[in-house]
């Protein structure tokens, strides 16, 4: 039996994306795994309880020019999040932030990013 995918947004791997993470006094830059239209998902060395609104900056190449890299400002909210272990010991945590109030214009180009980076 063949499971349905849920999401509503198509993703792309994609661990090729800077981002940077805040949350009241931390702070991260780390890359993403995967990106959605509607979330990223990403390694952090620190636990986020779930439901932390996170501030981020994603570097995002720009459509015009692709060498050339756009600042997105996003909000955030951590909606899962899981310890990844080896060998007994906590290595880094994988985090989902769903994007929350995305602008039309950060959407159109995280779309348009995605619909680039996607196999026909």
């Amino acid at each position: 039996m063949v499971s349905q995918e849920r999401r509503k947004f198509p993703r792309v791997k994609d661990e090729g994306l800077s981002l940077k993470l805040r949350l009241d006094d931390f702070d991260s830059i780390t890359h993403t795994m995967n990106i959605s239209s509607s979330g990223v998902y990403c390694k952090l060395d620190k636990e986020l309880p779930l439901m932390s609104r996170v501030k981020l900056m994603l570097m995002m190449p720009d459509p015009a020019k692709e060498s050339t890299l756009k600042d997105l400002e996003v909000d955030g909210v951590v909606v899962r999040q899981h310890p990844v272990t080896i060998d007994g010991v906590i290595k880094h945590y994988d985090v989902a932030i769903f994007f929350e109030d995305l602008s039309e214009k950060n959407k159109e180009i995280i779309a348009g990013y995605i619909k680039r980076k996607s196999p026909e």
